[in-house]
């Protein structure tokens, strides 16, 4: 008959030798990490991607009321849109030139709408531009009080141009 001998591993007079508890424990561990990995595995890559944001930039330069409610209804379309779809959007509209009075307290025919949508959409924002505000001020003699949601920006052109660079897309009703 064959026996099987166990020779003992010491160190320092501890054994060593793997008892079947242990290798029972080490086989259980692998066992549920392969599962984890193949449970892992088996998962859609949707789990793991994360939302996808857009930024975009509504450019206006008209003192057109049409106009500046097309951009405002841009800019509701896009966040409803891609809100269905479980997506981000950022959206800043720039407004410079005569496209100025959407943002000006006494003649914007949309402030109404802007304060709104400030308060229901918080990736929005507006930025008015600082040349235009200035030459305007100056020709009226006195200066513009603009919207307080509107931030001034030293220029409405240069603004477009950063966002373009920063990936955002370019949007002109």
């Amino acid at each position: 008959m064959n026996q099987v001998h166990t020779i003992p591993l010491s160190l320092n007079g501890i054994d060593k030798t793997p008892s079947r508890h242990n290798r029972f424990r080490r086989r259980f561990s692998l066992l549920v990490i392969a599962l984890f990995l193949a449970a892992l595995a088996a998962m859609p890559q949707s789990a793991f991607a994360q939302v996808k944001e857009h930024k975009v930039v509504v450019h206006v330069d008209q003192n057109d009321p049409k106009v500046m409610n097309m951009a405002l209804n841009n800019v509701q379309n896009l966040v409803n849109y891609y809100k269905a779809k479980g997506e981000k959007v950022t959206v800043e509209v720039v407004a410079y030139g005569p496209g100025l009075h959407m943002f000006r307290a006494d003649t914007s025919p949309v402030k109404d709408r802007i304060a709104t949508m400030s308060l229901a959409l918080p990736n929005l924002s507006f930025s008015a531009c600082g040349n235009t505000h200035r030459k305007m001020s100056k020709k009226l003699g006195k200066p513009v009080t603009l919207l307080s949601e509107a931030k001034m920006v030293p220029s409405g052109v240069v603004r477009i141009i950063e966002l373009q660079e920063q990936g955002y897309a370019y949007v002109r009703p």
